[in-house]
């Protein structure tokens, strides 16, 4: 295994399961089996989308020298002070600074030379004039336009300076991440090792997705859009199969898993025989075994969750409905990541709800929306009404809201927090 588990399992479990447990118990008790993740000293070309373990320093100023952000004539701005197009300010032209080489000259007032973008400015120089707003005449150059000092240039620190956190602990590494990277001569980078999930579908009625369905059957939805799903969250997808709701079956396809996976995501049916199924499986796998059976959330109530001490495996039995799966794998185990490796939560916009919605009392109601503007300059959020079955429902959306489940609903017009997919 990449883990070492961070509690002992006498710590970590209260072993009297609860018939139902909200998202913040279930969240507490995969916080307390969850893993300590390994760290990874990565070279940056093989580090995109891995997660930061450590402040990145700066050890130097960039860019490290003052250059222009246009091509134009480094000036002295006092000498361009009411510079316009019927009375240019005339200075002499010195010459052209050079990309990839020193800026040799020193400017005088009175004096201006060609730079480049990206260029050194010559000392003396403190602004640039574009070249769209200048002429040459010989061994004079006429500037049509005043230049404020500091303009059109970057300064040597103007990018990062040196002892300055260029990047923090938890910053997942993107292409601009890798890019302040390389500017600031780091190479590599300290980063948490992925963990590794499988993800197994079960149900007699599934087909492949090349497949033509018969009669009663349908495509498998769910192992492809969890493993996307886990891909975007940062988990390492080790495996990914189908099986039939055979007992035999489910318990041989997780007992392979276990060895090699920091996390099984077994998706079934949303029925409570089928949650037994799955709790009964997971309950002669692992040790100490399952520790919730069932969530006070809609979607996703015939949720279970173990954990095998031996293998450091969490076990997650999902419903199978595609939009429950994913929305249940999002917010716990998409979030459950994000705590561990110090990653910030979704981004949440404001904004008014578009029509009177029911919650779902005693359970949190995790609500698909779209969003667009309003009158006031605001954003309304507009609830998608669909079954859990429904996948169109989660790709027409640009988040969801939560109701809470002390709360009966929400009226037209009230505020509420949308977070982004």
């Amino acid at each position: 295994m990449l883990l070492r588990r961070r509690r002992s399992s006498q710590e970590a479990f209260n072993l009297k399961l609860l018939t139902v447990d909200t998202i913040e118990e279930a969240r507490g008790k995969l916080l307390e089996c969850a893993w300590r993740l390994a760290r990874l000293d990565a070279p940056i070309e093989e580090a995109l989308g891995l997660v930061l373990a450590q402040d990145v320093i700066s050890s130097e100023n960039i860019p490290g020298f003052r250059r222009s952000a246009v091509d134009g004539y480094a000036v002295i701005a006092g000498d361009t002070g009411g510079a316009g197009e019927s009375q240019p300010a005339l200075l002499r032209y010195k010459g052209e600074a050079q990309m990839g080489r020193p800026a040799t000259m020193r400017l005088k007032s009175g004096e201006c030379a060609y730079v480049p973008t990206g260029a050194m400015i010559p000392e003396g120089a403190d602004a640039m004039a574009m070249v769209e707003q200048a002429e040459a005449f010989g061994d004079e150059i006429a500037i049509y336009e005043s230049a404020a000092s500091g303009a059109h240039l970057a300064r040597e620190d103007e990018d990062l300076r040196a002892g300055e956190v260029a990047l923090t602990r938890g910053a997942r590494l993107r292409s601009q991440e890798i890019g302040a990277l390389a500017a600031a001569g780091i190479v590599r980078a300290q980063v948490y090792a992925p963990l590794r999930v499988t993800i197994i579908s079960s149900g007699d009625e599934l087909v492949p997705p090349e497949a033509k369905p018969g009669p009663g059957q349908v495509r498998d939805v769910n192992a492809l859009a969890l493993a996307a799903l886990a891909t975007e969250s940062g988990y390492v997808v080790v495996g990914r199969q189908a099986v039939k709701d055979d007992e035999a079956a489910l318990e041989a396809a997780v007992r392979a898993a276990m060895p090699k996976s920091d996390l099984v995501a077994l998706s079934g049916g949303s029925s409570q025989g089928a949650k037994d199924l799955t709790a009964q499986t997971f309950s002669r796998v692992a040790s100490p075994g399952v520790f919730t059976h069932g969530l006070a959330v809609k979607p996703g109530k015939p949720t279970v969750l173990g954990y095998d001490e031996q293998s450091a495996t969490i076990l997650a039995g999902l419903p199978g409905h595609p939009v429950s799966a994913l929305m249940i794998f999002r917010i716990l185990f998409s979030w459950l990541l994000r705590q561990l490796t110090g990653q910030p939560e979704p981004r949440a916009i404001p904004a008014k709800i578009s029509c009177n919605l029911a919650g779902a009392p005693g359970r949190a109601c995790y609500q698909p929306v779209t969003l667009s503007g309003g009158a006031d300059g605001g954003y309304i959020a507009q609830p998608i009404f669909g079954k859990s079955g429904m996948i169109s429902t989660l790709t027409k959306a640009d988040g969801y809201i939560v109701i809470d489940r002390n709360k009966e609903g929400l009226e037209k017009n009230d505020a509420t927090q949308v977070y982004l997919f």
